[in-house]
């Protein structure tokens, strides 16, 4: 799903590779190695230009943020499928999908290719995104993970996203059950013991269902837009309890995916 938080990519013509960043991940890669970078790189067949990123999305925190950078990165360079080029970045197709094309997507590889659908997303929602002020590489995370899945686990994640999707298409159907979880959230509290207790006071100010954001350590609350304000005081109070550096925002689902020219500028 993607929300309204954004990074920009512009790329001129230039002698050599230049490469300036702004916002979040600021100066961290500065140079070949910077992934805006290498997709340009690729999209262009040389090196010769000078790209400038201005990002709002927090790295290493479960947002997504290699997968928008390289869909806006591969767009910018005049890609023919940006969501293609994201994807084999990223290996996400999912992530690279909402990043592309906005709202909420199911996505997956079939025959070595990226496909995506889209998914009916309820006009009255919003979401309140808990970001810790700790990083959380994927590898870390996903090293957690088990290497074997009970089939009952597997069962009940299956039937849980469903009741999920469902419930992101009509938020009256959204029960707080949808996003339990057997398999990743369990497995990854080690690395965030304070997420369950946060979690649930999302859930008790008022949200209609919590859960890690990717692989953390961000949470994000499914609201109704009129209780955002609330949910968004109970996300605050629950990092104050918890000591846990951080910030909590309201946003809402972003529904355009990939723009261009002045509707691209990000505002930092």
């Amino acid at each position: 799903m993607a929300l309204e938080c954004y990074v920009s990519v512009d790329v001129q013509e230039a002698p050599s590779l230049r490469v300036h960043s702004e916002g979040e991940g600021a100066g961290l890669f500065d140079d070949a190695s910077h992934l805006a970078a290498r997709v340009v790189t690729e999209v262009l067949g040389h090196d010769r230009f000078a790209v400038t990123v201005r990002s709002q999305i927090p790295v290493a925190r479960g947002l997504g943020s290699s997968a928008a950078l390289a869909t806006a990165a591969a767009a910018a360079a005049g890609a023919a499928d940006p969501f293609a080029i994201a994807a084999s970045y990223d290996g996400h197709p999912e992530n690279a999908a909402a990043s592309a094309f906005g709202g909420l997507v199911v996505a997956t590889m079939v025959g070595g290719r990226p496909v995506h659908a889209p998914l009916p997303l309820g006009e009255d929602l919003a979401f309140v995104v808990v970001i810790p002020e700790r990083d959380l590489a994927t590898p870390e995370a996903r090293g957690v993970l088990p290497e074997t899945l009970r089939r009952e686990d597997v069962v009940f994640n299956l039937g849980r996203m469903g009741l999920l999707v469902a419930g992101l298409a009509d938020p009256a159907e959204l029960l707080a059950e949808s996003t339990d979880d057997r398999i990743h959230q369990p497995a990854r509290t080690a690395l965030f013991p304070e997420a369950p207790q946060i979690l649930g006071a999302l859930v008790d100010a008022g949200a209609l269902a919590a859960s890690w954001s990717g692989a953390g350590p961000s949470l994000v609350g499914i609201v109704r837009a009129g209780a955002a304000a609330s949910v968004l005081a109970g996300a605050e109070a629950a990092l104050v309890a918890t000591d846990v550096p951080g910030r909590a925002l309201v946003l809402q689902a972003d529904r355009r995916g990939i723009v261009y020219g002045d509707e691209a500028a990000v505002a930092l």
